[in-house]
Parts: structure tokens; sequence; C-alpha cells
């Protein structure tokens, strides 16, 4: 096996229900292996803040070397890991098949699971991780809620910062008094009689962001895939669950894929494909739930059914033809690439999608967004997180565009806040909209 080979990467099931798998040990000596590997190459040195710290903690030792370095001083390296992957599936010239084995991301994963199993997680960020019950009470009290969570609120920011480390300026979700669930108990749109699709059925996995948050990206993308001939229905089980994976509890996501896999089961035997509406929960249904239950049937089926929604759009334009009808866009558009777009392998989709709209000034940004889900928002993490972000920020603010979109909405907020900070205190006009489909749906209705 020779060093960068152009083979694909392998990724392996995790085996959290081996003993071993939680052997402090045997997990230092896995760490200490991979890390030194990581030190002699540093081709991973611009992706995100662990690699810098790993090579700092190394650079800055009595020796210059992994071996002066102690165990206890690795968990910086760890915590700064958001598991976006891209350093496993971009970066890295030694991940499998390569004999070196190297699996960065899940590595750091198997450290956070150790911690947990120990009770080291911290109680108040698992509450923050509760997605559904925080969605579902911010839902009920959503005027208050939003007041609370609104940045510059003097009163309940720093309280906010206080008990749960929320950066008191860092941009948080708002929500919606009407889930998306509610609203699509008002009917969905019929199916276009003329469009070439005719025939699709598509369900919606709405996600914890679309349901709770940004309603406006899973009704968009029901007047999409109508107008385009697929009878569309929305689900939503619960959770995909990686806000606890980013946390290490492994045996919390596997029943979450079991039930959710469960749910869908019966939308798969009539003939639906599965369409995720965000690129974190796409990422868990196709390739981390297969890796943590790779023996499950349902896991593995649900796998191979489902689409994010660009790539969904996208498959229908290749293979039956658009509907007639898209209208230009009246302005550029600058379109962030989420890395758990990229880490599907499926191209860029988003991209892909937008060029579809006629005449678009596309500007594509590829490049982490430092936001990395709740990880970014945090008071030790967000400065860092703006750091990581920078380059993505810049572009965007020399794309001038009329419009800024992302495939996660967070890392686009993330952004949106990063160019309000280039604006020295003012704020920038991005638009409305935050995914790609929100646009694509604004060039149907002209």
């Amino acid at each position: 096996m020779r060093e960068g080979s152009l083979q694909a990467p392998v990724r392996h099931p995790l085996a959290w229900r081996d003993p071993d798998f939680y052997d402090e040990a045997k997990l230092d000596a896995e760490i200490r292996r991979v890390f030194d590997i990581c030190h002699g190459c540093r081709r991973c040195f611009n992706l995100c803040d662990s690699f810098p710290r790993l090579f700092d903690l190394v650079d800055n030792s009595a020796t210059g070397e992994l071996d002066a370095v102690a165990s206890a001083d690795f968990k910086p390296v760890v915590d700064a890991c958001t598991l976006c992957d891209m350093c496993f599936m971009t970066k890295c010239p030694y991940v499998p098949p390569h004999e070196f084995n190297l699996d960065f991301p899940h590595l750091m994963l198997r450290y956070r699971a150790v911690e947990a199993k120990k009770g080291k997680t911290s109680w108040v960020e698992r509450q923050l991780t509760e997605t559904d019950r925080n969605g579902a009470l911010g839902a009920a009290t959503a005027p208050l809620a939003n007041w609370a969570t609104k940045r510059g609120n003097a009163l309940t920011r720093p309280m906010l910062e206080r008990l749960a480390h929320v950066h008191r300026d860092a941009a948080l979700p708002r929500y919606q008094s009407k889930t998306l669930l509610a609203r699509a108990k008002d009917g969905a749109p019929r199916p276009n009689p003329e469009a070439p699709a005719l025939g699709r059925k598509a369900v919606l996995f709405a996600t914890c962001f679309a349901n709770f948050n940004s309603t406006g990206i899973g009704t968009s993308a029901q007047a999409v895939l109508a107008k385009n001939g697929v009878a569309v229905e929305i689900a939503y089980p619960e959770c995909c669950g990686m806000p606890q994976l980013e946390h290490g509890e492994i045996a919390r996501v596997a029943d979450k894929a079991r039930r959710v896999s469960q749910a869908l089961k019966d939308w798969i035997d009539k003939g639906y494909d599965v369409v995720s509406l965000m690129p974190s929960c796409t990422l868990m249904m196709k390739f981390e739930w297969p890796l943590i239950l790779p023996e499950d049937a349902d896991v593995k089926r649900l796998a191979r059914a489902t689409y994010d929604i660009s790539e969904y759009v996208v498959d229908i334009a290749k293979k039956e033809g658009l509907a007639a009808g898209l209208k230009p866009l009246d302005g550029r558009v600058a379109l962030h690439i989420a890395c758990h777009a990229r880490a599907q392998n499926i191209g860029q989709k988003g991209a892909d999608m937008l060029n579809l709209v006629p005449g678009i000034d596309l500007q594509v940004i590829e490049r982490c967004s430092g936001h990395g889900g709740s990880w970014g928002v945090m008071k030790d993490n967000f400065e860092v997180a703006l750091k990581v972000g920078r380059p993505v920020v810049r572009q965007a603010h020399e794309a001038t565009a009329r419009y800024i979109v992302s495939e996660c909405p967070l890392a686009r907020e993330h952004v949106v806040q990063g160019l309000d900070k280039l604006a020295d205190g003012g704020t920038i006009d991005a638009g409305s909209y935050q995914h790609p489909i929100e646009l694509f749906a604004r060039a149907y209705a002209g």
C-alpha cells in the first residue's frame, strides 16, 4: 500500500460493544499511535483546531516528540474535533485500506465514549443535545424563547452563558410556534400532473432543525418536489442522534437508529424514497448508523433509500428531467458546501441543483465554516469557531452576493455572524433564505 493511495477510503464499523473499546490503556496506546502518525505528516494543519493543538503540544514538549506529552494533555485536542470527517475524507493519506488504518474522527469519538461511560460528560451540555425536548418547549413558548435567546438581550444572554456555557454573542436558532409536522397536517401540495417525474413518492425526514426552527426549508422542499410530480409526505419520528454522537453516547444513537429505521420502514415498503433536509442527519442515516449497527437489516435498507434533498432534486433532473417554470434569481448567490454534505461523498449537489436555475450567478465556497453543531456556540469554543471559519467569511464577503445559503443552515448563520464582525458591528444583508432548496423554490415561484 502506497502513501496517498488512490483507493477509496473504507470506514470500519464501530466496535462500541466490545469491552476493549472502553479500555483506557488500549485507547491511550491507539491515540499515541495515531497522534504520532499525524505529527509526522501534518497535512491536516488547516482543517480545524484539533491539529494545531496537537502539533503545538508536541512542538512545545521537552523532546519535540509525542513521547514527552502527557496523556492528560490530549483532551483539548479531542474537544476541538467537531466530527466533520474532513480529515478522513479529504486530507489523510493513511485512512483504510492503508495499513496504518487511521480514522481520526472515530478515534475522537471513542475517547468521548469512554468519557461518557465514566460520567465525565457535562450535565448541562447533555441537556443542550436534547433537541426534541428543547424544540417542543421552544415551539410552545416561541415568542418568549426567541426573546430570551436573542443576541443582545442583556438580561438573559449573560445568564445563559453562566448557566449553560453558551457564548452570549453566539447566534442561536429561532423557534417556530407551528412545527413542520403541524403544518403538514394542513395538507400537502398536489403533485404536478404534467411533470416528467410524476409517479415518484418521497417522505421528507423533517429533522429537528427544520421541524422546530426553520420550517421554510421543509415547505420549500415540499413545493419543489410537488412541482416536479412527486407525492410528498413528512415524517419525523425523532432526532437522528448527531448531538448525542458528538458527546460519545453511542448506545443512545443506536437506539434512535433502530426506532427511526423501524418508523420509516413502512414508507420504504410502500415505494417511498426517504429525503433528509439536513446534511448532518443524512450523513447519520447513510453512514454512521450502519457503522454503529452493521448487522441491522432495517438500518442498512434505510441507508440505501436515503437522499439529501439537493441530491434528490439533481437525481430527478438527471433521470426524468425537471418540470418547466424555473426563473432566474435577482442577484448573485454564495453557496457554502457543508462539511457533512461533503462527507457523504456525493459531490457538490447543492451547487449542481442551483446551477439548474437559468442564468444563475453562483459563487461556491467549499471549506469548513467552523460552526461544528452545538460545539461552535459554546463559551470556550465560539471565538475559535469564528477563527476556523474566517476563510469562508472572507470568500462570502468578497462574493458581494445578494443571497448567502448553506446546505447546513446553522453553518450559514455562523458565516453571516462572521460577516457582521467584518462590518465592524453592523449587519450584513444576506437575504432571508438559509438553504439552497429555499432559493430553488423561489426560482420556481418566480
